[in-house]
């Protein structure tokens, strides 16, 4: 099921923000990812120290998501 509903730039930004902080990305680096990531912005406008930026903390929050699985799994 597909829902339709609105999400305002700040609030996509507190989500972004609470799940990069969640699995590891430190809260300062985690506050300037979510504001580009909810900014609308195309990826092909973000400047090379935004792009390397977010490819920093979407690793590392990739990384310690895997972790985590891995962990459930091992233990349910």
């Amino acid at each position: 099921m597909q829902y339709n509903f609105y999400l305002s730039n700040e609030d996509k930004e507190r989500i972004y923000h609470t799940d990069l902080v969640k699995y590891g990305v430190k809260y300062d680096k985690a506050a300037k990812v979510a504001k580009i990531l909810a900014s609308n912005k195309e990826e092909e406008q973000w400047t090379e120290e935004e792009r390397k930026l977010v490819l920093e903390a979407c690793k590392q929050w990739l990384d310690s998501y895997n972790r985590y699985k891995n962990l459930q799994e091992f233990f349910y």
